[in-house]
């Protein structure tokens, strides 16, 4: 027996006519028939149960009661005369013979209907989260959470490694994003920050002999929000590996994942290892982006030597690529309205234009491109009803906005989109460094703490001009799944002297490292193993695996657009006292004032 009740609402069933029950929930909705009859749904955690009042009495009680309470019931299960084949309980119902209000919802108007959450405005929703959750459609993500984190934690640890917990409080690191800063009260003036990820820690612990690693990891970065990525703070499946190579991460991602989203995912195919592995300058030239999205059949041709001489103004400077779309019937609305998207994603104009049935160029630019028709049709293997988008300008911008219109159209054109499945690939090679677009100099690409491919050799070819240092790649790579990246990994440049090196190569010298990263730093000088890891995104494998858009949908309790808990309340002001004990003050009212 659970307290206050002896069965949950979604348990009863035929064989359970007879018994003399109590159950326990809220009452989520009543239809009164007649001042002697009245229909109540009781929802629970589990499920629902109908209970039928039949005398006046209980009619007037249960109409006493508002939605939401907390009530028990205690009365006799029978059989329903009219039975409801789409719920579990269906078959049954239950005649009381008491009921008590066990938590009474004092408004008796709801911020919205519990079963109809999903259609209120977000700030509402969050900012009442508590009821959104009772919503079985919303909080079967939160179960579905729960059921692949313990899921991924079996797997780990049938694969050898060990959960470690590390650090929240720990020290300032540039580590590409904004730290959140925690005041220490001890160390007046001086701040703990919390982990942007435990990527050090792990990298210590393989320095300490512990040579499987993992942990279902917090993270904190304070970064804008977007569909695929809540401020604040996220989840990671955090692995490193001693002894290991590229390999050897791939294998047990390989055997981890695929199982995961086979077995709890919305569609029911996932990808067979080994994964296809992709360099990252061939995704920015098929798929004009580094998280290729490959159940969409679409890809990106470069038609520079084609089409940059067709006297059309954009395409004279720069690179011209080109995304051919068989099948084609879509209307002028329709591409007008498509293209339009694409440009306010990628911040560049596409153009276009299609064969007809005839096999004629028509709308678009075709005016530009029917003097070299036989040419283009060569080049893209055309033939009646292809639609051709295209992008011009600076590579990475062609690349991004082809990128983009292969996304757009692949979803949106019918037959170029096989959805119902998780495709997974492997993004390699990544380069080393890149010039910096406000700096103009010489700058890490990706992440610094990646071991240079070929090691310190290539660096010092580098260093002395014989090689590009823009040539160099790193044995760094990521995992994709369905145009999302779940996770960045590397091996690791575990060797001083290559670290060393491969941060002079950006202007920073031995002190430089050593003042950053002393522990690391120092802890390598007692000679490292070799290591290598990953982190794949427990909120955005979660999305992925129910099927929605927005990464809030998975998370129990996030934050709204502006890193705001409006639930809570927080950020929120503190007390004076609070300030001064930290040695801080608050300068927000002080340029308010200025102003």
């Amino acid at each position: 027996m659970m307290q206050s009740r002896t069965h949950t609402c979604g348990e009863l069933r035929i064989g359970d006519v007879g018994k003399t029950v109590t159950l326990a929930g809220w009452l989520e909705n009543m239809r009164v028939v007649s001042a002697g009859l009245a229909f109540v749904v009781v929802r629970d955690f589990y499920g629902t149960t109908q209970v039928v009042a039949e005398t006046e009495e209980m009619v007037r009680l249960f109409k006493d009661i508002t939605k939401e309470s907390t009530i028990q019931v205690t009365g006799t299960v029978r059989e329903r005369s009219s039975k409801n084949k789409k719920q579990a309980t269906g078959e049954i119902e239950v005649v009381p013979q008491k009921v008590t209000v066990l938590g009474k919802c004092f408004h008796s108007e709801l911020p919205f209907e519990i079963n109809r959450s999903r259609e209120a405005d977000e700030s509402q929703r969050l900012k009442y989260r508590y009821l959104d959750l009772r919503n079985p459609e919303v909080k079967k993500n939160i179960i579905l959470r729960c059921q692949v984190v313990a899921a991924l934690r079996q797997a780990m640890t049938d694969h050898g490694f060990m959960e470690i917990t590390t650090p929240i409080l720990t020290a300032s690191s540039p580590e590409g994003a904004r730290d959140y800063l925690v005041p220490a009260r001890k160390h007046p003036g001086k701040f703990y920050a919390l982990p942007q990820a435990p990527q050090q820690f792990k990298q210590l612990l393989m320095t300490a002999g512990f040579d499987r690693y993992f942990q279902i990891a917090p993270c904190f970065r304070d970064e804008d929000a977007r569909g695929d990525r809540s401020p604040g703070e996220f989840y990671q499946l955090d692995m490193e590996m001693a002894f290991a190579s590229q390999e050897d991460v791939f294998q047990v991602m390989e055997d981890v994942l695929p199982p995961v989203f086979a077995k709890y995912g919305t569609y029911d195919r996932a990808s067979e290892a080994p994964f296809l592995r992709i360099p990252y300058r061939e995704a920015m030239e098929k798929y004009g982006t580094d998280k290729p999205d490959l159940r969409i059949d679409l890809y990106v041709q470069d038609v520079t030597d084609v089409l940059g001489g067709c006297g059309f103004g954009p395409f004279e400077s720069g690179v011209v690529k080109a995304v051919v779309v068989s099948g084609f019937n879509e209307t002028r609305k329709f591409i007008d309205k498509t293209l339009a998207g694409v440009e306010v994603q990628a911040g560049d104009k596409p153009y276009w234009f299609r064969v007809d049935e005839q096999g004629e160029l028509v709308g678009g630019i075709s005016k530009f491109v029917k003097p070299i028709k036989e040419q283009v049709f060569e080049k893209l293997n055309l033939k009646p009803g292809d639609f051709v988008a295209l992008s011009a300008g600076k590579l990475s911008q062609a690349q991004k906005t082809a990128g983009v219109l292969v996304k757009t159209l692949g979803a949106a054109v019918p037959g170029h989109m096989d959805k119902e499945q998780y495709a997974f690939c492997w993004i390699v090679d990544f380069p080393m460094y890149e010039i910096g677009e406000e700096s103009g100099e010489l700058e890490f690409c990706h992440n610094p703490f990646s071991m240079p491919s070929g090691g310190l050799e290539t660096l010092l070819k580098a260093e002395r001009g014989e090689i590009d240092p823009l040539s160099i790649m790193a044995d760094q790579y990521d995992i994709v799944c369905n145009g999302i990246e779940l996770s960045s990994g590397a091996v690791r440049n575990h060797d001083p002297e290559i670290m060393v090196k491969a941060f002079e190569m950006v202007r920073l010298g031995e002190e430089d490292v050593k003042k950053r990263f002393p522990a690391m730093y120092n802890a390598f000088t007692y000679g490292a193993p070799p290591h290598a890891g990953i982190a794949p995104g427990i909120d955005r494998m979660v999305m992925l695996l129910a099927g929605e858009d927005s990464i809030r949908e998975v998370i129990p309790f996030p934050m709204n657009k502006t890193a705001q808990d409006v639930m809570m309340g927080a950020p929120s002001e503190v007390t004076q006292q609070q300030l001064d004990e930290l040695h801080i003050r608050c300068t927000a009212e002080e340029d308010e004032e200025a102003e």
